[in-house]
């Protein structure tokens, strides 16, 4: 096996390297190991091994009438319910998403 000497050094916010390096320490693996992956995958694929499109979400003209009257209902039942979130829990969920 070759001796691994070259080094790969990147600027990223602060929280962002935080919460993705939670997520390996709790899969086990270390960020040197996931680097080394995504650059084999480089080379096998000959591109970059995923997606990198923004996701479509549904718009108000994307929905018929009783989509976007059944999505309403939906969110007005689950605020009567206390299903909801708080403002501030609701943009900490959306931080650790991005």
């Amino acid at each position: 096996m070759a001796t691994k000497s070259a080094n790969v050094t990147a600027r990223v916010q602060p929280e962002i390297k935080r919460q993705a390096e939670a997520v390996l320490d709790r899969l086990g693996l270390p960020v040197s190991v996931l680097i080394d992956t995504l650059y084999r995958q480089i080379i096998m694929t000959g591109g970059v091994p995923y997606s990198l499109t923004v996701p479509k979400l549904p718009t108000r003209d994307s929905l018929t009438d009783e989509q976007f009257h059944a999505m309403m209902e939906k969110g007005c039942n689950q605020a009567e319910s206390g299903e909801g979130l708080s403002v501030d829990e609701a943009f900490a969920k959306i931080r650790e998403d991005i």
